[in-house]
């Protein structure tokens, strides 16, 4: 079952861009969507939220060598996962040494224009596993619980 509650942050400068990967979302069943146009806007959102984003989705051009998004989210316990996404000419930093294997999925880069569908969906299987995935975890904490 999808967890409707995730909270979802896109980050991109074009409208259009951010749009296209808000129905994306919708199309799977998410609407908890905050789409911002700035670096700024963004850093106040993950800075200041209430609560942690369960993804952050954002271009890479966006940093524009302003700031190191890959260190920026490994760093950042406001933010569970991150899409960071890029064309050919937008630089994006590699991982530092190490923490490809802490850290093997909580943050994806991707050298796409813009995430599709199918990468999309990928990703939130990671995020919202599918309840049949999810039920042995739980069967293991209500067996936690009830012996201690």
């Amino acid at each position: 079952m999808i967890n409707k509650a995730l909270r979802i942050l896109i980050a991109d400068e074009q409208h259009f861009h951010r749009m296209k990967t808000e129905r994306l979302f919708n199309q799977l069943g998410y609407y908890r969507v905050a789409p911002v146009q700035s670096l700024a806007h963004m850093l106040t959102l993950v800075d200041y939220s209430c609560e942690p984003f369960d993804l952050v989705v954002i271009n890479a051009s966006l940093a524009d060598g302003a700031l190191d998004l890959v260190e920026f989210f490994l760093d950042n316990c406001q933010v569970h996962y991150a899409l960071i996404y890029a064309d050919q000419q937008a630089q994006v930093p590699p991982f530092p040494a190490g923490f490809q294997q802490q850290v093997p999925q909580r943050i994806q880069v991707s050298r796409e224009a813009l995430p599709d569908f199918v990468s999309i969906q990928r990703l939130m299987t990671l995020i919202d596993p599918p309840a049949c995935e999810a039920a042995p975890y739980l069967n293991q904490e209500r067996y936690r619980q009830r012996i201690g």
